[in-house]
């Protein structure tokens, strides 16, 4: 006889009736019947499509962004971030070394990697948070409440930014703005955000597009792993929490809002 605690920590299959979506047709309903987006990923859980759409949406906005402010610009800015007493020579420098065709290539290459690193790091996360519920989710169906929790934010995100950089004059534009975004859907439009890189941090994490992509996870995760809805928010906000934590003392440490 199995012991009914295994049988409870493991998956159930879904039962006949469940929807079924294309991998294009859960690209799309993920913005519009999420929950029913979310039941057909029980059954048949994805991710690469819309992890790939995720990574070049946002190398898009960052093309854009890099394209509209001026590398040379950026790169003067975080050297004066970083060190405000820095001399011409220092800045020249600097600048020659960040605007190098080497450093562009590494860090185009290093998008791939760090999104990857984040999708595996929060499945595992989701996955543990299940867990210590008391429920089941394979790390499949965690990677995919991942990603397609990622993905709608990020597109809305960098649609809103793109229209932004080009509404606005160039010279208006904070090069340092790329971490925060030049459209704010938070309070942190009320401070300047080098002044007050701490505060801008947390009002940054109290955005309207960040309360989405929450909402989406916890839906997610209600659905993927049977959890109650108090169970499945329990999750998402101690995440939101810790990396809130995390980015405050990275503001804290560099001085540059997050």
């Amino acid at each position: 006889m199995s012991d009914p605690q295994i049988q409870h920590l493991n998956p159930q299959p879904e039962p006949p009736g469940s929807p079924v979506m294309s991998t294009a047709q859960t690209l799309t309903s993920i913005f519009f019947e999420p929950g029913e987006t979310f039941k057909a990923l029980r059954v048949r859980p994805r991710f690469l499509i819309a992890g790939i759409l995720t990574l070049l949406v946002f190398m898009g906005y960052y093309t854009a962004f890099v394209g509209r402010v001026g590398s040379e610009n950026i790169a003067r800015a975080a050297i004066l971030q970083r060190n405000p007493d820095a001399t011409p020579e220092q800045i020249e420098q600097g600048m020659r070394i960040q605007t190098s065709p080497v450093i562009k290539v590494i860090t185009y290459v290093s998008f791939p990697v760090i999104f990857g690193i984040l999708f595996a790091a929060g499945a595992g996360l989701y996955l543990l948070g299940t867990t210590l519920m008391g429920k089941a989710i394979t790390f499949k169906q965690a990677l995919s409440v991942w990603v397609y929790s990622s993905y709608p934010p990020t597109v809305v995100y960098a649609l809103v930014n793109v229209l932004a950089l080009f509404l606005k004059p160039a010279d208006d534009i904070d090069p340092m703005s790329l971490n925060t975004g030049v459209a704010h859907a938070n309070l942190s439009i009320l401070l300047d955000p080098k002044k007050q890189p701490v505060l801008a941090t947390v009002l940054n994490s109290f955005d309207l597009i960040v309360f989405f992509g929450l909402f989406l996870a916890a839906l997610g995760l209600k659905t993927m792993a049977k959890l109650s809805s108090g169970s499945a928010w329990a999750i998402v906000l101690t995440i939101w929490v810790v990396g809130l934590i995390l980015r405050v003392v990275m503001a804290t440490i560099f001085g540059q809002a997050y």
